[in-house]
């Protein structure tokens, strides 16, 4: 290993830990900082998941439902409730905002460098298909990898039309979506009862599949229902493209860089979101089951804004107080994550995989009747040993393990 792969590379170059771009190298530090969020986030979500009965096929079958917030449930089932609706659908919808402004940044850097688009950027979307479809089949059913792949190409394709044609798309797209949800919503709420439209949880045979099988017994199930376990992203498409294009008019907006408008924007974004997103989420996903998919997928997103918009505050008003002041931990931990998120993110669903399956600890079993605290520690336990992993990995690399074999692959 030679001396420049040894030495330590600084976290970030934006000392204040504002959202000031660092010095040299183009980054705009507080989207380093929303993706750590964002991936540490989707874990709250994702935990209950390995956790639960059935793991990734209790989601279609009833086994997941969150307690309600008005169910008069005791101190421990309001907690889940708490922690589950903050999360559910929030940190994904803030991470499909931010996978669109990285979009539009390589779309600007293309640009630049005088470069055809989407040229190569093709190829690292095919790539990020591969990693999806691998980490689907080894690791988790809920993947978000190849998704994400197959609407930046459509993405990418947008952005070389007018601002006009964009922004007709994310109209449509929105529209469409809502009242798909709409609709799915109202055959829910309108069902005979006991017609088994909501589930009744997954089969004992599914239960001991999670609870004892084998990683190969694990893989082959989801190879064998990989059509109905790959169903979210076609379910979600339109909020998908829509998130995509949001994200690329914010970053466009100057949402996520140094300056007045950027302040002011975030402030708009922290006002509204939290203002309309909470309300909404509590009607949504703290009234009843049945309200799932406008809560996940109409209330959450704009939570998520809410969200994007309180972090950069949070991180404008730091700066204000202390220029020049080193970044504190928490932000440095958080953008190590954030510029790790690829690997973090398949590293997260690695080893909740081996806590909670059966060719693991198989904590989830052990556990069944043990209430939501161990869950929660659990997610709490394997975030901190991603940030651990991450800030230590960056000082000896530039990249995380698997952004640096994307780029190899792909020698960029």
């Amino acid at each position: 290993m030679s001396e420049t792969t040894r030495r330590p590379v600084p976290l970030t170059g934006n000392p204040a830990g504002g959202t000031s771009a660092a010095p040299g190298t183009g980054r705009l530090p507080l989207l380093d900082v929303l993706r750590g969020v964002a991936i540490l986030g989707t874990l709250m979500t994702n935990i209950w998941i390995f956790a639960g009965p059935g793991a990734e096929w209790g989601v279609l079958s009833g086994g997941l439902d969150t307690p309600g917030l008005f169910s008069g449930a005791d101190t421990a089932g309001l907690a889940e409730a708490v922690f589950r609706l903050l999360a559910d659908g929030k940190f994904l919808s803030l991470l499909t905002v931010l996978f669109g402004a990285g979009l539009a940044i390589q779309y600007d850097a293309a640009r630049r460098r005088g470069e055809p688009w989407p040229g190569r950027y093709r190829l690292r979307a095919l790539f990020l298909f591969a990693e999806g479809l691998v980490h689907f089949a080894l690791i988790f059913a809920w993947d978000v990898l190849m998704g994400y792949a197959l609407v930046s190409l459509l993405v990418a394709w947008l952005l070389t039309r007018s601002d006009t044609a964009r922004r007709r798309v994310l109209r449509g797209a929105a529209a469409a979506h809502l009242t798909v949800m709409t609709l799915l919503t109202l055959a829910l709420l309108t069902a005979p009862a006991g017609d088994g439209s909501g589930g009744s949880g997954p089969s004992p045979r599914v239960i001991a599949l999670y609870a004892e099988g084998s990683w190969a017994e694990q893989i082959a199930f989801r190879i064998e229902n990989a059509l109905v376990l790959r169903a979210e992203p076609l379910l979600s498409f339109g909020l998908l493209l829509f998130l995509f294009l949001l994200g690329v008019r914010l970053h466009r907006a100057g949402a996520f860089a140094p300056g007045a408008a950027g302040e002011r924007l975030r402030r708009r974004l922290m006002r509204w979101g939290l203002g309309a997103g909470i309300p909404l989420t509590l009607a949504t996903g703290g009234l009843s089951s049945d309200l799932f998919l406008l809560s996940r997928y109409a209330a959450a997103p704009v939570l998520a804004l809410g969200y994007l918009g309180a972090i950069g505050v949070l991180l404008d008003r730091r700066a204000a107080r202390a220029p020049g002041r080193p970044a504190g931990q928490l932000v440095v931990s958080l953008t190590a994550v954030g510029r790790t998120a690829l690997s973090c993110y398949v590293g997260q669903n690695l080893l909740a995989a081996l806590a909670c399956y059966g060719f693991g600890l198989g904590l989830a079993a052990r556990f069944a009747d043990s209430g939501p605290w161990w869950v929660m520690g659990l997610w709490a336990a394997i975030g901190l040993l991603l940030v651990a992993g991450a800030r230590l990995w960056l000082r000896y690399a530039d990249h995380g393990p698997l952004e640096s074999l994307q780029r190899r692959v792909l020698r960029r």
